[in-house]
């Protein structure tokens, strides 16, 4: 018996070094990370290196008079919570309205959003253009990636890049291990596995939905500002808008690239920020943060044939538009993170979760938008 223990042993030892020796050989050790983890949770910063992004003097929002008053259906309720809602807050009139925390979770918890880090890159992006940094949004990302100084890779600007229409053959697929979108959430080296993609397609002539092209965004604010992208944000956003909590940026690895496309950290009330500065046409309290025209173009369809061969009438520079109510735009994550903006409301609501439409309640976001129409 201990003589056949030991085979079996010694046989595992050897496939789980094998094993290792063929993900290393690949470059697919971060396999062993997807596999370990399975999923992506809004508290994945817990297990990637993270970059804080500095907080200034905090800027406290008002409560309205009619604080928590409002009308909250209990089938509404039943729904967030049946869809694991760890956090809502709407904002009216720049006073907080309503807020309301689950499982834990409070006005200061950090939660990951997902791809609401896209909006946040594209205001990025706007801010760097106003300040000259950024030449213009037709400046080729050549300009600041060399390895895209050839073949129709050089036709790419950081305006196919805001539009999702680069032409790359990303594959933006959340469920396959191998896919080359979980290897850049769970990799070590955003920059190699972002600039590696081909161009199949002109640039500027097919919108599709992809990460890569928005981590190429945030590589390129890097080189054109000469400062992290967290450093930036801090600086020019979080800072100025008067988050009260510092956020963090998850990583690759250590003092590393930030997931540009993904994975910035904070709270409800904090994320609203970024809304309110949206719903006041990119200016905070008299200071104009990014150009109206920037702000104008980032909520305004991009009209390039999508997969169906139809104009997007949903999605402009990282930020996503109603197409039933399109003055209704918002930032959305994966697992139904929501910074809603709706103008003539003069609101904006945020919803923090843990599962998006995953439970057979109704759609997240037609329910949000309607919850606040009704208010």
């Amino acid at each position: 018996m201990k003589k056949l223990l030991k085979a079996v042993f010694t046989s595992l030892l050897i496939i789980v070094i094998l094993t290792f020796a063929l993900l290393l050989v690949t470059g697919r050790l971060y396999l062993l990370k997807a596999a370990w983890y399975y999923t992506a949770d809004i508290d994945d910063y817990k297990i990637f290196d993270n970059r804080a992004v500095a907080n200034g003097e905090p800027q406290p929002w008002n409560r309205s008079v009619d604080y928590n008053r409002i009308i909250y259906p209990q089938t509404f309720n039943k729904n967030l919570e049946l869809d694991q809602t760890v956090a809502l807050v709407a904002i009216r009139n720049d006073s907080i309205l309503f807020e309301k925390y689950w499982d834990g979770f409070s006005d200061s918890s950090l939660s990951g959003s997902f791809s609401v880090a896209k909006s946040i890159t594209s205001l990025a992006v706007g801010i760097a253009l106003k300040e000259g940094k950024i030449k213009s949004l037709d400046q080729p990302v050549s300009d600041f990636l060399p390895e895209f100084k050839e073949g129709l890779k050089a036709k790419v600007t950081i305006r196919h890049l805001l539009t999702m229409s680069s032409g790359s053959n990303w594959d933006e697929s959340y469920s396959d291990p191998f896919s080359v979108t979980t290897e850049i959430y769970y990799g070590s080296d955003v920059y190699k596995t972002a600039t590696r993609v081909k161009i199949v397609k002109e640039p500027g002539t097919f919108y599709s939905y992809k990460s890569g092209d928005t981590e190429l965004l945030g590589l390129v604010l890097e080189k054109a500002t000469g400062q992290s992208l967290s450093d930036y944000v801090s600086e020019k956003l979080w800072k100025p808008l008067g988050a009260a909590h510092p956020a963090l940026w998850s990583l690759d690895k250590k003092l590393g690239h930030e997931k540009a496309y993904c994975c910035f950290n904070t709270n409800a009330l904090d994320f609203a920020r970024l809304g309110q500065l949206m719903l006041d046409s990119g200016n905070w309290k008299g200071t104009q943060i990014i150009d109206s025209s920037y702000w104008k173009q980032s909520i305004t369809p991009c009209a390039i044939p999508d997969e169906d061969n139809l104009p997007c009438d949903y999605y402009g520079y990282q930020w996503w538009v109603d197409p039933d109510k399109q003055e209704v735009f918002y930032a959305h994550g994966i697992l139904g993170q929501f910074i809603i903006v709706i103008p003539s409301k003069k609101m904006v609501v945020v919803r923090l979760g843990k599962t998006g439409d995953g439970n057979g309640t109704p759609d997240i976001a037609s329910s949000l938008i309607d919850w606040a129409f009704s208010l």
